[in-house]
């Protein structure tokens, strides 16, 4: 990956002329099913992990930075239903992930109607043990 890459999810690459993410919140789960018993708190077993899902939320400035077309992508992979490798700018890699989400809020236009402003939300789930 390159020096300016901030992550890339399978051939996708987010950097600042992509699409360039304001935080990174990686929730990672744990099962713990609870069992009733009498006179006593429940009773707890870990049965192994939960959900693991990383949400990316952003801003595309057309005029300055990745455009709309950005998103188009991502789309496009998500349509494709496979799973991704997810790795940051420092090579930490998270595993498998499929794209679960993509939110696009598009305000401040111009007279045409293009967006000045994209805020996005991409939310992935990983899928590998």
């Amino acid at each position: 990956m390159s020096t300016s890459a901030m992550a890339a999810l399978g051939p996708f690459v987010f950097s600042l002329s992509t699409a360039a993410y304001q935080s990174l919140q990686h929730d990672i789960a744990q099962r713990h099913p609870s069992n009733s018993r009498v006179g006593a708190r429940p009773a707890r077993q870990h049965i192994g992990p939960d959900d693991e899902t990383i949400t990316l939320p952003g801003t595309l400035l057309p005029e300055l930075t990745g455009g709309p077309s950005a998103l188009s992508v991502l789309r496009f992979m998500s349509e494709t239903g496979k799973a991704w490798p997810f790795l940051d700018g420092t090579g930490n890699f998270y595993g498998m992930f499929v794209i679960e989400k993509i939110r696009q809020e598009r305000t401040h236009f111009f007279q045409d109607g293009a967006a000045r402003k994209v805020d996005f939300t991409l939310t992935i789930s990983r899928v590998d043990d």
